[in-house]
């Protein structure tokens, strides 16, 4: 291994089939390598700046920024494109000449200081006015955006959309009363702490069919999280959106927090609320893809479409299938927005790191999509000079990324990636030649799930399939397992609990009428796919908000097809909180499985080892940092003394227990058996125990100290 390059020489110790191509590996990374150089290098005085105060000058210097002493307004903007610019708005009633930036620098940026009101001795510009930025471009026509790195952008109000139609509308924010943080953020030790997602959809999140608000959230939903015992949220569709049925994910305006939920002040209190509950705050960012928007997003935001992206007439301006246009990540003026708005996210809102959209499409030329989006796993897929399709500058933005949230919040940050293709390296830390991310999401788990449900009966269920995908995923880079995706909670698809029980959650989840056989399997099982997933899937766990009870409906948002109804884009919490339903059972199961781990923690410790997968018993069995993890999926037997084996003798006592009837279950185990090991091998463990395992029914086991 003497010819392995020094700069990735630890993640071929991690992983030595990688050895082969390490020397493209080290390419890769001294392709960020040599970007976060000329980032530290990029100072008028000739000192070498952190990435931290590069992103943070960046979002401090760009956009529009008040100064409270002097009352001055500054506004900087990024145009090459354009021949001149100007402010125009409420405040100089839209004079299209009156507020004109100068200073036109070699490199596009134009500014303008707005000296204070002369008369009233305040800002020029009022709190919460609307603003735009005009150019005139080349050919002598002129054009209005939304400033890029606006932090605020609502939409219009009904008379407004008569007159200029809907496009979001740029607003000055500059409350005279900003909200000041309360809360530490908690700390996060990515070496030995828990981490359990709770994802949630501001919007969404509350039973009546409208849009819910940041302050609802945080009086609502706050506490049922806290209840169920997760530590961190991963906030969706924060960014700003024109399109609200696009899921958050066709971002217009980068630097602002959606207006639909509220104001920015809203969201600081809502993230402050939950940092005083111990709960990290994640946001969903998408910097894989933009919206198409014009007016008030960044495409042809000064008049070219290559701006910001690469041009539309190279092919690689596009997404093919998202209809949304894609960013140039070797540009250094790209580099400093989209580092700055993670910057801005950390400082400005407290967020304590990010799950990255779309990774697998930033990732590769092809985006995932089509032929080149079957991945089988060969590293040439990944790393052959040939026959690899990565986008190299792209990949360095993303190590560039992961430097700066880990630099910024060296205590706390937790960076995740949306990747579907397993690359290589992906979630090795920076310094020995891996990417940086913490976590990458096991896609395949849910679509396993899905499959079992659609294709199969129970007694066709493949033990050693079920555990195999669990467990397929690569050493020392952990992943955050998840049963189900907000993907399959959308209209088109149906969730765990509608697979398993459709039109009968209507009629048979109330406890005045007797437990019918497909109730009986359908909460049993998702019990059962929850907790094996949780414990057995992955290093981290998520949870899309309303699966935890088993929502009984798809989500769909407000569109043309539905007559713009918010009937589906709603959770019905009101279902868990009616004591004469069913759905408590299952939010209160998972609200002592996050507790049990919590308490005995399985998430973050080595993989689990499987010493039982027994195909006609449908009996999984593991252990996982001294606990023992028993599953009987068989649909009618239930075993008695049924014998499992174990590594460390002892005493064992039950610490979960899927059956109790709490939890809708049977009560047919008694939780104050003790479990004595026999010192005799068995299934390739030291001793074993002798438990009884009811039909479809989970037992978790300690020790008892």
């Amino acid at each position: 291994m003497s010819n392995i390059p020094e700069n990735v020489k630890g993640a071929v110790d991690v992983d030595p089939w990688l050895e082969p191509y390490a020397q493209v590996l080290s390419e890769r990374r001294f392709l960020a390598d040599k970007w976060q150089y000329d980032i530290k290098h990029a100072t008028s005085d000739g000192s070498i700046q952190s990435l931290s105060k590069f992103a943070r000058d960046s979002y401090k210097s760009y956009g529009l920024h008040a100064n409270p002493t002097t009352k001055e307004i500054v506004y900087k903007e990024w145009a090459p494109n354009a021949q001149r610019a100007f402010l125009v708005g409420d405040f100089n009633n839209w004079n299209p000449e009156s507020h004109e930036l100068k200073n036109k620098d070699k490199y596009g940026n134009f500014s303008i200081v707005i000296p204070k009101d002369s008369k009233t001795n305040d800002f020029a510009i009022p709190h919460d006015s609307k603003i735009k930025v005009r150019f005139i471009l080349p050919d002598g026509s002129d054009i209005y955006r939304l400033p890029a790195w606006i932090t605020r952008a609502t939409q219009p109000n009904k008379e407004t959309q008569k007159q200029f139609g809907p496009t979001y509308e740029g607003r000055f924010w500059n409350p005279p009363n900003k909200y000041t943080f309360k809360n530490q953020r908690p700390k996060f030790n990515l070496s030995k702490d828990s981490l359990r997602i709770y994802e949630a959809h501001i919007g969404i999140s509350s039973p009546e069919p409208k849009i819910a608000t940041y302050k609802e959230f945080t009086q609502n939903v706050l506490p049922r999280i806290q209840y169920l015992g997760y530590d961190a949220i991963q906030l969706m569709a924060i960014m700003e959106h024109a399109y609200y049925a696009s899921f958050g994910y066709q971002v217009t305006n980068f630097f602002a927090a959606s207006s639909r939920y509220g104001t920015p002040e809203d969201l600081k209190e809502l993230i402050d609320t939950a940092h005083g509950m111990g709960i990290l705050v994640l946001l969903d960012v998408v910097h894989s893809h933009a919206s198409k928007n014009v007016e008030d997003g960044l495409n042809g935001f000064d008049g070219s479409d290559h701006q910001y992206f690469h041009s539309l007439a190279g092919g690689r301006g596009e997404h093919p299938l998202w209809d949304s246009r894609l960013f140039n990540y070797g540009s250094f003026e790209v580099q400093r927005f989209l580092l700055a708005n993670l910057a801005f996210y950390i400082d400005i809102y407290q967020f304590d790191g990010f799950r990255f959209d779309g990774v697998t499409s930033m990732l590769y030329l092809h985006h995932g999509v089509g032929a080149g989006g079957a991945f089988s796993g060969d590293y040439n897929e990944y790393l052959s000079k040939e026959r690899s399709a990565v986008d190299h500058e792209a990949l360095a933005y993303l190590m560039i990324a992961n430097d700066l949230v880990h630099e910024l919040l060296p205590d706390q940050a937790v960076t995740i990636a949306e990747d579907v293709s397993g690359y290589p390296t992906l979630c090795l830390p920076r310094n020995i030649g891996g990417a940086g991310f913490d976590y990458r999401l096991a896609m395949a788990l849910p679509d396993m799930w899905i499959k079992l449900l659609k294709e199969k009966k129970d007694d066709d269920w493949d033990m050693g399939f079920i555990v195999h995908t669990l467990t397929n995923r690569r050493y020392k880079e952990k992943v955050v397992a998840y049963a189900e995706s907000h993907d399959q909670a959308l209209v088109g698809d149906k969730t765990l609990a509608f697979w398993l029980m459709d039109a009968a959650m209507y009629t048979d989840m109330t406890v005045l009428k007797d437990n019918t056989p497909v109730i009986d399997r359908g909460i049993a099982l998702h019990k059962m796919i929850r907790l094996l997933t949780h414990s057995l899937g992955g290093e981290a766990y998520l949870n899309f908000e309303g699966n935890e009870f088993g929502h009984p409906e798809w989500l769909d948002f407000p569109n043309i097809n539905n007559n713009d109804s918010y009937l589906y884009a709603r959770r019905q919490f009101n279902l868990v909180d009616d004591h004469l339903l069913r759905y408590q059972h299952l939010n209160d199961f998972d609200s002592a499985m996050q507790h049990c781990e919590m308490e005995h923690q399985w998430l973050n410790t080595p993989q689990a080892y499987v010493s039982l997968k027994h195909e006609v018993d449908k009996v999984i069995a593991f252990e996982r940092n001294g606990l023992l993890f028993i599953f009987n999926f068989h649909p009618t037997n239930s075993f008695t003394d049924y014998r499992i084996g174990v590594e460390q003798s002892g005493s064992y006592k039950i610490i979960l227990n899927s059956d109790r009837s709490k939890f809708g279950g049977h009560d047919r185990i008694d939780e104050g058996t003790k479990f004595f090991t026999t010192d005799l091998e068995w299934n390739n463990r030291k001793n074993f125990i002798q438990v009884y395992i009811p039909s479809r029914v989970a037992l978790v086991l300690a020790l008892d100290k």
